[in-house]
């Protein structure tokens, strides 16, 4: 198996190294050698590979960026009730073992993110939103199965970033140009909601699975996600949680069939224990507050910009393959640029909602014996 170090070393390897009988030779021979390469070069980087540890890494600083954007709610109380029942779900997930973080940021705006390694956020919005304990597990559910199937790290090594990294190899080395434009598209990956059809599809499916495994009613996830619907019906922009394709409708007639076909039998709401432990209301999205830039002043590392005349830190340095992942001056500008267009254009309430201003975040933990509890309140 090819690390990303090694990989990292062949893309530079197959940018620069060009064989002298390339000079000559008819065009359709030019065209054929540029065309392999080309794949060659996409192959090489689709098969990149991140431990856990680093796929820990990135998922961390991207939460910063989340963090930072919409900060994070200091209520202890709702943050481990969120916890448990995050963690009982993941505990039945394909990836249990993994270090599972549930934040809740604190925003107005309804929004879900699930970034690599573990770390699962729901906005205040969400959880003013649903109403019960079953819509909350079906929503939780899908984001662990976006990490559990490594759908965003997939996404990464499927943007075809390879076939342009020759390009900068003048300028820099190979590994500074494809980080910087990793993190940039990523970016746009969870601000922009651009998840594929295939993703959603299949965080829907076991996403619901989980729920009813615990005894959840598994047409929870329909009944949030009808809610968002009725959340924007009148808007012709997509909006926030859910907004990529495919549609609501189809997703809301997908989950039915599900249930219907796979016999899922858990029938629980939980309204009242979620009604005890969540006093939030849901702001309607014409009275969401948003920010003038949307995602603006925030670098393209998750950290706020620098003042104007301000030395920029220097960032710590990491080990492994992230300690090679620090951008050059030019990527580093255009990757603020991007995260901050990524917030500017417009008809985004829930994305563009304003945040709190404590950004760091609360840290729960959870025992054996508080899990076991919770669970058997689901069936109670």
């Amino acid at each position: 198996m090819k690390t990303a170090a090694f990989v990292v070393s062949a893309l530079l390897v197959t940018g620069l190294a060009s064989p002298a009988h390339a000079q000559i030779g008819s065009v359709l021979g030019k065209a054929k050698k540029i065309g392999d390469k080309a794949a060659d070069a996409k192959q090489t980087y689709d098969d990149v590979k991140f431990t856990e540890k680093e796929e820990r890494d990135i998922g961390e600083r991207v939460s910063m960026m989340l963090r930072e954007k919409y900060g994070v709610v200091q209520d202890r109380e709702v943050t481990k009730y969120v916890t448990l029942m995050g963690t009982l779900l993941a505990q039945s997930s394909s990836r249990p073992k993994i270090d599972w973080t549930f934040i809740v940021l604190d925003t107005d705006g309804v929004n879900a993110f699930a970034t690599p390694g573990g770390l699962v956020h729901v906005t205040r919005g969400l959880l003013g939103l649903v109403r019960n304990e079953a819509e909350l597990a079906g929503v939780l559910g899908h984001e662990i199965t976006h990490i559990t199937a490594k759908h965003s790290i997939r996404f990464i090594q499927q943007s075809k970033l390879a076939s342009s990294g020759t390009s900068a190899v003048a300028g820099g080395s190979a590994t500074d140009y494809l980080i910087a434009k990793a993190a940039e598209r990523l970016t746009h990956y969870f601000l922009d909601n651009e998840l594929s059809r295939e993703d959603e599809s299949e965080a829907d499916a076991v996403g619901i699975q989980l729920a009813s495994k615990l005894g959840y009613a598994p047409n929870g996830l329909a009944e949030a996600l009808k809610k968002l619907a009725a959340r924007n019906s009148g808007r012709a922009e997509k909006n926030g949680m859910f907004a990529s394709h495919p549609s609501i409708k189809d997703r809301i007639a997908a989950v039915e069939k599900q249930i219907k076909s796979e016999k899922l039998s858990g029938s629980a709401t939980v309204a009242a224990r979620y009604t005890q432990n969540i006093s939030y209301e849901a702001t309607p999205i014409t009275a969401i507050a948003t920010t003038a830039g949307g995602a603006s002043g925030l670098a393209g590392d998750g950290k706020p910009a620098p003042k104007k005349d301000e030395p920029k830190k220097e960032e710590p340095k990491k080990g492994g393959l992230l300690g090679k992942f620090n951008t050059s001056s030019s990527d580093q500008k255009q990757a603020s640029q991007t995260t901050a267009s990524a917030g500017t254009r417009g008809g985004v309430p829930d994305r563009d909602a304003k945040g709190g201003p404590v950004k760091s975040p609360v840290s729960v933990k959870v025992t054996a014996a508080e899990l076991e509890a919770f669970k058997k309140g689901i069936v109670a």
